[in-house]
């Protein structure tokens, strides 16, 4: 026969445990509500099973009717815990494991038969495992392994549990078997529990060291790609290239006179221009392969199909960052940004060789005032880069405003003739 006062010990104990394991780590991070939730689970769980093996001992009012729907409670808490996880609104349908046994332990043919009680328990228990499997595994949850590995272990608690149930019902099972059926169902669910919390802490260190190795490779001020992160997205983007038969843009950024901006406004207002440019400028570069390079210099790599779209997208981020009003609490700052690119076809694409024309052309646009671009096509991509940068090298690429003014002189003399 087996003992249902020991497992329950035995469950009990090991739920505390992990329930306190749970407050402290929930403790160390109370942003992070999940923890919260997964330790009442373990607490309500532990709890009920232990006002259920005091049974006899304490009124039945609180071994049987609570001491069961607490430990259901303890199901909802979980469910809360992962929805909590993926910050997802918690669902009512979390509170159906207690609210199945607390609507039906009052129908007299339940409440006066044990084994109905414990047929209403584990087909309570099926459905809040079942719940749980639909919390770890929703739609739109992240592809993890993990994740299908802990929904399968809910899986196969909720089947164990309807299984029990569906068993001492055709049976027609005596009270002494019921205690043995179900107390073997609770004690693989105990296994099945244990074996979920090791899947969930090995779904959240993967969690946590995706997010560490995201935090590597971005600049913490602005949000977007830093030096390294960027340079780890070339060879993808080569291949997207080299498969679309396209060309590689590398387009340096540099803001112009940015230590007059923190000379002058002081350097919160500087990280302000900072931001601005990044937010600016990521939302016109395809794939969002831009990052900052470092100070006031930030690059993007584009797949473009010629010279002029790689002009194109310069000088709208040009025009776009110009016009654009950055207000600090101490003034409205103006800022401008200058711009070198360099093309080449994806197969003879070199970012080092590209950076480099970039910069080259990044420095003519310096020499020529400032607040423009400057490209080199193909070939002043790929020469070596001489002594001394030629000031006049690259090809001056028309400001927005140069364009407009031309088209305008154009209509003048189509009106004059």
């Amino acid at each position: 026969m087996f003992n249902v006062a020991t497992g329950l010990s035995i469950w009990c104990s090991e739920a505390m445990t992990l329930a306190l394991l749970l407050f402290m780590a929930w403790r160390q991070n109370t942003s992070n509500k999940a923890y919260l939730y997964w330790g009442l689970g373990f607490l309500l769980s532990g709890s009920g099973f232990a006002l259920v093996a005091l049974r006899g001992e304490i009124p039945d009012i609180l071994s049987i009717d609570a001491g069961n729907a607490i430990a259901l409670l303890g199901q909802s808490a979980w469910i809360a815990g992962f929805m909590a996880l993926d910050r997802r609104k918690i669902e009512w349908w979390a509170l159906l494991p207690p609210a199945i046994w607390l609507a039906g332990v009052y129908l007299p043919w339940v409440y006066d038969d044990y084994g109905n009680r414990v047929i209403l328990y584990n087909l309570a228990s099926a459905t809040g495992a079942t719940g749980l499997a639909l919390a770890v595994c929703f739609p739109g949850a992240r592809v993890e392994r993990t994740r299908h590995k802990l929904a399968a272990v809910f899986i196969i608690q909720a089947c164990l549990c309807f299984a029990g149930a569906v068993t001492i019902a055709v049976s027609g099972a005596s009270d002494m078997q019921a205690i043995n059926y179900g107390g073997a169902v609770a004690m693989a669910s105990a296994f099945l529990l244990t074996m979920a919390f090791a899947l969930t802490c090995r779904m959240i260190m993967d969690r946590s060291e995706r997010h560490l190795r995201t935090l590597s490779l971005t600049d913490s001020l602005t949000g977007v790609w830093n030096r390294r992160g960027l340079f780890a997205h070339f060879d993808a983007l080569q291949q997207r290239a080299l498969a679309a038969e396209r060309q590689i843009a590398v387009l340096l950024f540099d803001l112009d006179h940015f230590k007059r901006i923190n000379d002058r406004f002081g350097h919160q207002a500087g990280d302000a221009v900072l931001s601005a440019f990044a937010r600016t400028a990521r939302q016109f570069v395809p794939n969002k392969v831009f990052g900052r390079m470092g100070g006031e210099e930030f690059a993007a790599f584009a797949m473009v199909s010629d010279q002029t779209e790689a002009e194109a997208l310069a000088e709208s981020i040009r025009a776009e960052f110009c016009r654009l009003p950055i207000t600090t609490p101490e003034a409205i700052v103006p800022a401008t940004v200058s711009i070198g690119i360099a093309i080449s076809s994806a197969a003879d694409a070199n970012m080092d060789r590209l950076i480099s024309a970039a910069d080259r052309a990044l420095y003519a646009a310096k020499a020529a005032g400032r607040n423009c671009s400057v490209v080199f096509g193909a070939e002043e991509a790929a020469a070596p880069p001489s002594a001394e940068t030629d000031k006049n090298a690259g090809e001056l690429v028309p400001t927005v405003d140069d364009q407009v003014d031309a088209l305008r002189r154009i209509g003048a003399f189509a009106r004059a003739g």
